[in-house]
């Protein structure tokens, strides 16, 4: 089911949580919310879910719109962040508790469950209190609820934040293999942009409760729309350099093609990817203040015309905090913004 918001906003007050966002999960989509805490990402899903009245704009699920709709008319199931399991039930009974309260026969729960088990390969476990499951296993029941539902849209709250990063790392993965499987339509709101990264069809950066950009995790690394989103999507994120400052400047006019910045706005900031800088005999000046060993590469810190830049190379360097040296890059990876606006700036042909 494809799912449609458009200018959908809530206030609280004088307090705009998310203002006039526009966005689409086509069917069979795993559509990423990704933005710092508070930019408005969890109040989007819930009121896609109807937990929360619009302030403005609609919300349409296949072709319907739900606006005004109570959560059970929707047709879509949630995972939360905090599982929101009956302790006093087993896993079992915490899977299929929403089929009973539906009404649903017999024969159709027992049908439901047996293939959340085969799904989940949760066998083991059906006769288990909450309290004597691992984090991990805790995730998978909550799974197992929306699934058993068999809803054809599934909305995700941050459900991996409680766990530790080997079990988030599995988990992505089969959630995704999941939602591929199953062919659902699934929203997904999350912080961490590797969550985002790996798991997405498409992301919806937001930023204080408005759309930064939409795309595909390849187009959202390597073209930025805004500042913004360079400086938020990469670990470590990309490096932003004035290009007023004297020895960008030089670099700039020795570097990019004869004529590249006559018709340019008067402020611009210059971006390039740590991975895509390296040290060299000549270059820009820059000052090392300290090395971070990752083990299959290094990330050298460096000042750059009073910014703090990092300068990704593969292995160990070694090299002394306050040493000299000049950082350089192909041009072709140079990124420029609008200072101001904050917005991508490229030349016209």
């Amino acid at each position: 089911m494809q799912i449609e918001l458009d200018n959908i906003s809530k206030k609280w007050g004088e307090v705009t949580a998310v203002d006039r966002v526009s966005c689409t999960a086509t069917a069979g989509e795993l559509l990423v919310m990704l933005g710092p805490s508070g930019c408005g990402k969890s109040t989007i899903l819930r009121l896609i879910a109807g937990l929360e009245t619009l302030s403005g704009g609609t919300v349409t699920i296949d072709g319907r719109d739900v606006t005004h709709l109570p959560p059970s008319k929707r047709n879509v199931s949630m995972v939360f962040q905090s599982y929101a399991l009956f302790p006093h039930l087993n896993v079992k009974e915490n899977i299929i508790f929403g089929l009973k309260v539906r009404r649903l026969a017999p024969a159709e729960r027992k049908r439901r469950m047996n293939k959340v088990v085969e799904l989940l390969d949760m066998g083991g476990l059906l006769h288990r209190k909450p309290a004597e499951l691992s984090g991990g296993q805790r995730q998978r029941v909550a799974l197992g609820r929306a699934i058993v539902s068999e809803a054809p849209v599934c909305l995700m709250d941050e459900p991996l934040s409680n766990l530790d990063a080997k079990l988030r790392h599995e988990m992505r993965r089969e959630i995704r293999s999941l939602q591929k499987r199953l062919g659902i339509t699934m929203i997904y709101v999350t912080h961490d942009q590797i969550e985002a990264m790996t798991m997405a069809d498409k992301i919806v950066l937001l930023n204080a409760g408005h759309v930064e950009q939409i795309a595909s995790p390849g187009e959202l690394y390597a073209r930025p729309a805004t500042s913004f989103t360079a400086g938020f999507i990469g670990t470590p994120p990309m490096n932003l350099l004035p290009a007023c400052d004297p020895d960008i400047s030089n670099w700039l006019t020795a570097n990019m093609p004869e004529g590249f910045l006559r018709n340019a706005p008067s402020g611009l900031t210059v971006g390039v990817r740590p991975e895509g800088m390296h040290l060299a005999e000549t270059g820009l000046p820059a000052e090392v203040t300290g090395v971070e060993y990752l083990g299959a590469d290094s990330q050298i810190v460096c000042r750059i015309a009073g910014t703090e830049c990092i300068v990704r190379q593969g292995g160990k360097v070694h090299i002394e905090a306050g040493t000299r040296v000049s950082v350089n890059w192909p041009a072709s990876l140079t990124n420029f913004f609008e200072t101001e606006s904050g917005r991508r700036w490229e030349q016209q042909p």
